[in-house]
């Protein structure tokens, strides 16, 4: 099942996206009932959506997308957690998994401009692949982890390279407004039965900037759900970003960033194609 949370003439949504590629919006009344779909999630009611959005489907130009979990009660990400991007960073390896998190008006949508600011020219691209928590729980083990998974979906960590390296603290380049791209859609994990065999690729203009297995993760899926829930409950509709492969633009020689008028697009076996617009914020210029 691939859903997606959207808007339809400006009123916030979510529903099923069917093998055509329309989207069925839930009826008023189950709308009524689960305001959005980390509260269907929590309900444990995922499995009632199809029937729920049996209406007649819209066309991608009849609606906005959101962010697939715009309101997630915890926006967790994993840095340096594939082999080839700890090389490239120089950086040495790590017994645990490098974590930093995110604010929720950090993330964006599918189509969505992604503004860089006006002030840095370090814009990068950070492909990777996201699950949202279905089950919440606490010291989760890790052959229990995966039954906690609702599902999958891509996800992009764009970074302001500059902002992010004042300090050895991730925080300040990792949470600019609208900078992290999450969608189009979330594929429930009955339809990801392995996914260690799903290929990442992030491509910029057409052209292939990142190409990666998720198996090769260092911090597997389980060892992050294991890890997390040691220290913090997860609770449905979380969002833990698993980390990005090697070829991000700023450690190629020479360094490459995104500009405005730039398309990002970010591919995982599946979960379809998440792209977006690079545009510029002349706000504080």
């Amino acid at each position: 099942m691939k859903l997606a949370s959207f808007e339809v003439q400006g009123r916030a949504t979510y529903g099923v996206v069917d093998a055509t590629g329309l989207y069925h919006a839930v009826s008023d009344a189950f709308q009524q009932r689960f305001a959005d779909l980390k509260a269907v999630i929590a309900a444990g009611e995922l499995g009632a959506v199809p029937g729920a959005a049996a209406g007649q489907g819209l066309r991608a130009d009849q609606v906005r997308l959101l962010p697939v979990i715009p309101n997630p009660g915890k926006l967790i990400c994993v840095g340096l957690n594939y082999k080839s991007h700890v090389a490239e960073t120089k950086r040495p390896d790590s017994e645990y998994p490098s974590l930093f998190l995110r604010f929720n008006d950090s993330l964006a949508a599918h189509d969505d401009v992604v503004l860089r600011p006006a002030f840095s020219e370090r814009f990068d691209w950070e492909g990777e692949l996201a699950f949202v928590i279905g089950t919440g729980g606490r010291h989760i083990a890790k052959e229990k982890a995966f039954e906690h998974i609702a599902g999958y979906a891509c996800f992009n960590d764009v970074s302001v390279r500059d902002w992010q390296k004042h300090t050895h603290q991730f925080t300040p380049g990792k949470n600019f407004p609208g900078t992290a791209p999450f969608g189009p859609v979330l594929v429930t994990r009955d339809e990801v039965p392995d996914v260690t065999a799903l290929t990442l690729e992030t491509r910029v203009n057409g052209n292939v900037v990142q190409h990666a297995s998720v198996g090769d993760l260092i911090f597997d899926i389980p060892t992050i759900v294991a890890y997390v829930s040691r220290f913090t409950p997860l609770s449905p509709g979380d969002v833990i970003a698993t980390g990005t492969p090697g070829g991000v633009g700023d450690r190629r020689e020479p360094p490459l960033y995104m500009k405005e008028g730039d398309v990002a697009e970010v591919e995982i076996t599946g979960l379809g194609v998440l792209r977006n617009r690079i545009g510029t914020d002349h706000s504080a210029a």
